[in-house]
C-alpha cells in the first residue's frame, strides 16, 4: 500500500479522533491509530490497526508511525489528575513530535483551543500555546485547528448542560453569563482536519462553529430544546466551582475546572474570526432533544475504564 495512503489518529476510538478516523475511511486512507485504550470497543470491525503512546519508549513510538504520511493529533488532558497533568501532557506532546520527526512523518494537523497564549495564567491555554510553538518549531509541516468548544453525541460540555438542566430545579451561571463561546460540530472539525492533512502549506484556523452564544444563551437553549427551562441565577465564579466539585463527589467527575470557568468569562472560547463550520448547534439539539442529557458523561470514567465505548460511559 502507497504511503500516502497511511493515516495515523491519536485517539480514534474516542471522540473527535473517531470522527476523523470516518472520515478518513470514507476517503480510501488506511487508518491507525495511538491510543492509551487500544481495546476499547469501537465501530470499526478490525479496520483500523491500534497502537500504545509508548511515551516511555521513543522507538517504539516512532515505529508505530513509520509508514504514514499524516497525523491527526487530539492527545491532550482536560484538568489536572493524579494519574495525569498539563505538564505530563505538554511533555508527551513533545516526545510525539519528535516520535513524528524520525519516522517520516509529512505532515501534522494538531487539535488546539481558541485563543492560547504562553503568557496565559491559565495552565490549560498556555499548556496549548507551549505545544503549537513545539511543533512550529519542528520543522514538520503542520496544520493548527483551534476549536473553542466541539459539539456531539459523545461531548462533555453540552451533554451535561442538558444534564444538569434535567436533573435540577435550577441552573447558576458564573458571574453574568454574558461572556461568549462558538460550538462546532465535531464532524465539520473531522471534516477541516482531513481536508488540512491533504495540503502542504502551514496553516492556524480557529475552528469555530457558525452561532455565538453568550453562556446564558446557551443554556436557555438547550433547556428550551430539551424541555426544561429553568430558571437560571448569577452565581461567584469561586460559589460554583464549589458546587461543581460537590457534585463532581457524588459522580466520582470533574465537572467544571477553574480553568474552565476563567476561560470562559474571559471570552478565551471565541474569536472573530469566519466560521469554518456549518451545523448550527441550535439546529442539532432540537433533532437530539429526546436523547441529550439523559445521562451524565463521565469524564474520569472514560480515563478509568479503557474498553467499553463512550456510549456505555
Amino acid at each position: 500500500m502507497q504511503t500516502e495512503s497511511v493515516h495515523v489518529v491519536t485517539g480514534a476510538f474516542g471522540f473527535s479522533g473517531k470522527y476523523i478516523a470516518e472520515r478518513l475511511l470514507e476517503a480510501g486512507r488506511q487508518v491507525h491509530t495511538i491510543t492509551n485504550s487500544p481495546a476499547r470497543t469501537n465501530p470499526f470491525n478490525g479496520t483500523i490497526r491500534a497502537f500504545p503512546f509508548n511515551f516511555d519508549n521513543s522507538k517504539k513510538l516512532a515505529e508505530s508511525l513509520r509508514g504514514a504520511a499524516v497525523l491527526y493529533n487530539n492527545y491532550w488532558v482536560r484538568f489536572n489528575h493524579a494519574d495525569f497533568t498539563y505538564s505530563e501532557a505538554v511533555e508527551n506532546s513533545r516526545l510525539l513530535f519528535d516520535a513524528a520527526k524520525k519516522a517520516g512523518i509529512r505532515r501534522i494537523v494538531h487539535i488546539s483551543i481558541t485563543n492560547p497564549s504562553e503568557q496565559s495564567r491559565f495552565e490549560y491555554f498556555n499548556g496549548k500555546a507551549k505545544i503549537e510553538r513545539m511543533l512550529i518549531e519542528s520543522g514538520l509541516s503542520y496544520a493548527i485547528l483551534r476549536p473553542a468548544v466541539i459539539f456531539g453525541p459523545e461531548d462533555i460540555l453540552i451533554n451535561n448542560i442538558a444534564w444538569f438542566l434535567r436533573t435540577f430545579p435550577v441552573f447558576g451561571v458564573f458571574g453574568d453569563g454574558n461572556y461568549r463561546l462558538q460550538p462546532i460540530y465535531v464532524d465539520d472539525l473531522a471534516q477541516l482536519a482531513v481536508e488540512q492533512g491533504q495540503k502542504t502549506e502551514n496553516c492556524i484556523i480557529d475552528a469555530i462553529g457558525p452561532e455565538t452564544f453568550t453562556y446564558r444563551a446557551l443554556i436557555e437553549t438547550i433547556g428550551r430544546a430539551i424541555g426544561k427551562q429553568r430558571p437560571i441565577i448569577p452565581i461567584p465564579p469561586a460559589v460554583g466551582y464549589h458546587i461543581g466539585a460537590l457534585v463532581g463527589k457524588m459522580l466520582g467527575d470533574v465537572p467544571i475546572t477553574c480553568d474552565e470557568i476563567d476561560g470562559l468569562m474571559a471570552n478565551l472560547l471565541c474569536t472573530e474570526s469566519a466560521p469554518a463550520g456549518k451545523l448550527k448547534l441550535t439546529h442539532w439539539i432540537k433533532e437530539h432533544s429526546s436523547t441529550i442529557g439523559r445521562r451524565y458523561n463521565n469524564e474520569l470514567a472514560r480515563r478509568k475504564n479503557r474498553t467499553l465505548s463512550y456510549d456505555h460511559l
